[in-house]
């Protein structure tokens, strides 16, 4: 299809100092977990963003100065001559396709971990810096101060060396030239200190010296923090910051600056989850930014509307639609607007599970798109599918997250014979109900993108309310079944560390609840209700909010120290635990329920001590068990599945382990991409990038 005349503006060119960005989609920097360490990855990884048609593709943060050591996280360090060439590989793959290659230049000042280098940790004041890891950082002296700025030149150099078009100047999310600026964290009272021209005097110093060096080669990009939504914890991010002296700041360094880069807040408010940050909600604060500066703007907002990307542009208030998740998610948006292909646009959900990957596993990934990272290890691309020479007819059981992911890779490798079989009558496995809940509606699109894409696929059959027995299997006439029947949660209050039922827990008695009963309207007796939940994770606080606003009473009795510890690692953390305080929901840590009657729970707290809460009903959010029978049934006699001319049956998803919905739609893509090997059941080995064994040995 053309492309919508609306999109049309998407797509003019955009002038940045000496270069030229091809089009106004940007991604921005954003941490990969590949760095300099592993840089087949980074380029790969980048490089199909490039040719999803991103004109500007950018590396994440890359440390200036040995006393910014990040590790453990991984960056994309630059202050050794030996990072430019491991990086050019990244330029060189945007490069082919048309991009514009961008580098995040960076030095995180107190912030910084430096427990590889062991190097004292910099601030501009001693007292102001914070304790970390039992000792505060050292005060900046005026050679400190030159030395990290002609760091910063010397990073600039070797950025522009590798073939970067744009080098960042790095000032956000509580960095180095952000401690400079604020004061609160800048007690100087040199000629660093005190006034706001002087606090912003290292951040305009290290503009001009970078662009003196490089600045006829290369766009000189700066990252600034616009203050964010008072209501969100931390949201101010580095405190003592507001708009009004952040625009006076640019309207200082404007003519130094070729881009301005615009984030909000802190980082959990810059990238909030769906579940509390609708699309666009920096817009308030980001758009303020064209009141200082003609220079082109670039602000994120997890855009997947084309329309509202179009719209914001027309407003003038930005000049480039700037994308981190949604550019995981799907990197060939820009592509698919161009070409008219909207419906197949795989919007982002807004889970950050890409940002938990990242950050937990140094390896990122992406619960809509299975190929993230895997670009260069496993040589997935997210729009090219190995074609198959195997006519074999394939039955996927189970319509949920794994089982559509499958098919739906099978129909585009070309397998002319797919049927999958949902229980139901809609598809979707547990996500059916899990995105009716509060804040979780956006999770649904993992489901709608993959209906969308089966519709398309005349090779896959989708059958719904079809449940299939062992005998409807073997007579069906697949020679390959996949069981992707899911999981559920159990009812017996079984739980870890806890193997055994608990005493009084049977969901069949009207006071013990499930989360899928609940969400098939099923209610406690009376109005106070206990949610246990040693998941950790979503399910326990979405419950919980769920029936308080229908009027119960409700705590969350947790065995964690904190509610929901994985939203920490979403960035979500302290915005739900504020979301549920406002909503009224309780919160009860460090809790062990070991037994349940119709009026209370029992237990014992964190220390051991006897523990029991009185109410009238309980949910438990406990463990998962895999639905896994129908596999079991199958593969326990081979000689039948002979007869019935079957090859092989593989399991996928929550029916092989409940996980992450992330790792279930994974598990389903990788087999469907590995389905006809002979060894399908095991994963195919993936590549690795080791350190040149060839290389210097290190002096003694």
């Amino acid at each position: 299809m053309p492309m919508d005349p609306r999109h049309a503006i998407l797509f003019e060119p955009v002038r940045i100092g000496p270069k030229t960005l091809p089009n106004r989609f940007y991604q921005v920097p954003h941490a990969s977990g590949f760095g300099t360490r592993r840089p087949r990855a980074q380029a790969a990884f980048r490089g199909v963003r490039a040719e999803g048609g991103w004109g500007g593709v950018c590396v994440e943060y890359a440390p200036v100065s040995p006393d910014s050591d990040e590790i453990p996280a991984v960056a994309a360090n630059i202050w050794a001559d030996g990072d430019g060439p491991a990086l050019a590989l990244t330029a060189a793959a945007i490069h082919a396709h048309g991009a514009l290659a961008g580098l995040e230049l960076v030095h995180g000042g107190a912030g910084s971990a430096n427990g590889s280098s062991r190097l004292p940790r910099i601030a501009p004041s001693q007292a102001a810096s914070g304790v970390q890891w039992g000792g505060l950082a050292k005060e900046m002296t005026r050679d400190d101060i030159g030395r990290v700025q002609r760091d910063w030149v010397s990073a600039a150099r070797r950025a522009c060396d590798a073939g970067f078009d744009i080098v960042y100047v790095y000032g956000a999310h509580g960095y180095l030239l952000s401690q400079f600026f604020s004061p609160q964290t800048n007690h100087r009272t040199d000629g660093y200190g005190g006034s706001l021209a002087n606090r912003g005097r290292f951040w305009l110093e290290t503009l001009a010296a970078v662009r003196d060096k490089v600045g006829g080669e290369c766009a000189i990009a700066t990252r600034v923090t616009v203050h964010g939504d008072p209501g969100v914890p931390g949201a101010a991010g580095l405190p003592g910051i507001e708009v009004e002296e952040m625009l006076a700041l640019v309207a200082m360094a404007d003519e130094l600056v070729d881009l301005w880069d615009v984030t909000v807040g802190a980082w959990p408010d810059d990238s909030g989850t769906s579940r509390y940050f609708p699309e666009g909600h920096q817009r308030p604060w980001t758009h303020r930014v064209r009141e200082a500066t003609a220079k082109p703007v670039v602000a994120v907002g997890r855009y997947t509307s084309p329309d509202l990307m179009a719209e914001i542009i027309r407003t003038g208030a930005v000049d480039l639609i700037g994308s981190a998740r949604q550019a995981i998610a799907d990197p060939f948006l820009p592509r698919k607007v161009a070409e008219g292909r909207l419906d197949e646009i795989r919007e982002c959900t807004g889970s950050n599970i890409c940002i938990l990957r990242e950050e937990t596993f140094r390896q990122i990934g992406c619960a809509q798109n299975a190929t993230a990272g895997e670009e260069y290890r496993r040589g997935w691309h997210p729009e090219i599918f190995g074609p198959t020479s195997d006519d074999r007819p394939v039955l996927v059981v189970g319509g949920g997250p794994a089982g559509m992911e499958c098919a739906v890779v099978l129909g585009k490798r070309g397998f002319t014979a797919v049927h999958l079989a949902e229980a139901q009558a809609e598809l979707g496995g547990r996500l059916r109900w899990i995105r009716r809940l509060p804040t979780l509606g956006d999770w649904g699109r993992i489901v709608d993108w993959r209906r969308v894409q089966l519709s398309q696929l005349t090779a896959v059959q989708v059958i719904t309310g079809c449940r299939l027995t062992r005998r409807d299997v073997l007579q069906y006439g697949a020679s390959v079944v996949v069981v992707a029947t899911g999981s559920s949660w159990r009812g017996d209050g079984v739980q870890p560390g806890h193997p055994a039922p608990m005493p009084g827990a049977d969901s069949r008695a009207p006071h013990v609840l499930t989360p899928e009963q609940v969400c098939a309207g099923q209610r406690p007796p009376g109005r106070r209700v206990i949610v246990y939940d040693t998941d950790g994770y979503f399910m326990g606080p979405a419950l919980a909010e769920l029936l308080a606003a229908e009027g119960f009473d409700v705590t969350v009795a947790t065995v964690y120290p904190v509610l929901s510890p994985v939203s920490d690692e979403t960035l979500e953390g302290e915005t739900l635990r504020a979301h549920l305080h406002r909503a009224g929901v309780g919160v009860c840590h460090g809790v062990t329920v070991t037994a349940v009657d119709s009026s209370a729970v029992h237990g014992v707290d964190r220390y051991g001590d006897p523990w029991t809460a009185e109410c009238d009903g309980v949910v438990l959010v406990t463990q998962q068990v895999s639905q896994d029978a129908l596999y079991r049934e199958l593969t326990a006699d081979p000689s039948a599945l002979e007869q019935a001319g079957i090859a092989a049956v593989h399991l996928v998803g929550d029916a092989v382990a409940p996980r992450l919905i992330s790792e279930a739609v994974f598990d389903g893509h990788r087999l469907g991409r590995e389905i006809d090997r002979a060894d399908a059941g095991l994963p195919a080995l993936w590549r690795s990038e080791r350190p040149n064994p060839a290389g210097p040995a290190p002096r003694r």
